[in-house]
């Protein structure tokens, strides 16, 4: 079968119905729940069978890779921004686990999202995300893989927020949207970066081939990409010190955070780095430092995880966790290794955090049955440790490791600062050409004038909010 339709079909059916989806309800189309979560299920189901063709190609030819080029997006002097498609070994089985969990998940959703006022938008986000997330497993180059990884970023901070009648989604999504963005640049900046160095930011130019047998990027120009690279994964793998978001993310719907956080969005971070690998290798330290932040978030993350009083927080640093381990398992070059744990971990997540509600009852009924009284569920490493250093470890866990806390002074103090003293500056600068000088405000039947009042408006507007 043609390569270009299958990769074709990949990301135009999911994106396709999104997009019927929304132009539908800007036209004033209100469907009931049963069409749009059949429409889901049969756009999800030939996507599998899309998958399953491409796996026939591969094995049944004998096939490395299966490859497309649409043409160019857009061409500007020496750049050019393909929309290649790309689909391997390392890609195939992320893309498979992509279009089975999201159907996995969108058929739970049917009956816990029923009724809720949000259906069609959390049926349409869902599908947004499958075609950004297939977009990103499938690109066959690291710009078209910037597009994908923000559609999956912008659908993971909406449907944080998507309870937005209470306050909590809604600045618990601030958070992951800005957290998403200061560790983005290092992905765009590195991607800038292979243009300079090479000229494209190709699959097929960047990463070794039957042709090439290394890639082009060597010496300081591997070791500046690929920590960018590392800065981007990060932020999206919740490695610290940036994880404090991952927590945070528990605030929307249990399917969303299953296929979100503990299945298909925290691994793209991973996958980034796996693509990456040959620029990795070609790298100095920055093997190690994939390593020792991987273990860092690993302990990190399960020392935390233990005082979690609630089963979403629980999981999320569970996943935390066995992402470090993962991160870990890069940094050595066990790739496989990395992949399948990536496949197994997205698999068993799904289901704890599906269940998560069944368990919890599963858990209150084995309790009263008890009659109150649950045994101990193990003993841990840390109570060979001394008392005194049992109870730091405790506050510890119960603050997340003062991460955030030292973000919010160090980081997000100092550029609030900055930003109201720039506000400042811009104000001064408004009266001052708007004819409210020394706080004498001189009426001018001009654009300044109107300047002036739109100034105050705005202060009276954050005085109110403050």
């Amino acid at each position: 079968m043609n390569e270009s339709l299958l990769l074709g079909l990949l990301i135009l059916l999911p994106g396709g119905l999104c997009a019927a989806l929304g132009f539908g309800w800007l036209f004033g189309w209100k469907p009931t729940e049963r069409p749009v979560t059949r429409l889901t299920t049969i756009c999800y189901s030939l996507v599998l069978l899309v998958v399953a063709a491409m796996w026939w190609e591969l094995l049944g030819n004998g096939k490395t890779q299966l490859s497309a080029v649409y043409g160019d997006w857009f061409h500007v002097g020496h750049y050019h921004f393909p929309l290649a498609l790309w689909a391997d070994f390392i890609s195939l089985p992320l893309l498979t686990l992509s279009a089975l969990l999201v159907f996995l998940v969108s058929v739970f959703s049917r009956r816990y999202i029923h009724r809720d006022v949000g259906f069609f938008r959390f049926f349409m986000l869902l599908n947004l995300f499958g075609a950004g997330i297939l977009l990103f497993f499938a690109a066959g180059s690291f710009d078209l893989m910037i597009g994908g990884w923000e559609i999956v970023g912008i659908t993971s901070v909406l449907l944080i927020a998507f309870f937005q009648h209470r306050d909590d989604p809604v600045l618990s999504a601030l958070r992951v949207f800005a957290t998403y963005r200061a560790c983005d640049v290092g992905l765009l900046t590195g991607v800038v970066l292979m243009h300079i160095y090479v000229g494209t930011s190709e699959f097929t130019e960047i990463l070794p081939n039957n042709i090439q047998q290394h890639t082009p990027l060597l010496g300081s120009a591997a070791t500046i990409t690929a920590f960018l690279l590392l800065l981007a994964a990060m932020g999206k793998a919740a490695q610290v010190p940036v994880s404090g978001w991952l927590p945070r993310a528990m605030e929307g719907p249990t399917p969303s955070s299953a296929i979100f956080y503990g299945a298909l969005s925290v691994h793209a971070g991973a996958y980034l780095l796996l693509r990456a690998q040959p620029i990795i290798a070609a790298s100095s330290f920055v093997s190690e430092s994939i390593i020792v932040i991987g273990l860092l978030t690993a302990l990190h993350a399960t020392f935390v995880g233990r005082a979690c009083p609630d089963a979403k927080n629980a999981l999320a640093y569970a996943s935390m966790a066995q992402l470090g381990i993962i991160f870990i398992e890069i940094g050595f070059g066990w790739q496989q290794l990395a992949l399948w744990h990536i496949a197994g971990h997205a698999l068993i997540r799904t289901l704890q955090f599906l269940r998560a509600p069944s368990m919890l009852h599963d858990h209150h009924r084995v309790h009263a049955a008890a009659g109150g009284h649950l045994g101990a569920t193990g003993i841990y490493f840390e109570s060979l440790l001394p008392q005194r250093a049992q109870h730091w470890l405790y506050r510890l866990a119960l603050d997340r490791g003062h991460h955030d806390t030292f973000l919010d002074r160090f980081v997000v103090g100092p550029v609030l600062h900055l930003a109201g003293w720039m506000r400042r500056i811009e104000g001064k600068w408004v009266d001052y050409f708007g004819g409210n000088i020394n706080g004498h405000h001189k009426p001018l039947a001009t654009k300044a004038g109107v300047l002036t009042g739109q100034s105050s408006l705005l202060q009276n507007t954050e005085s109110a909010d403050v």
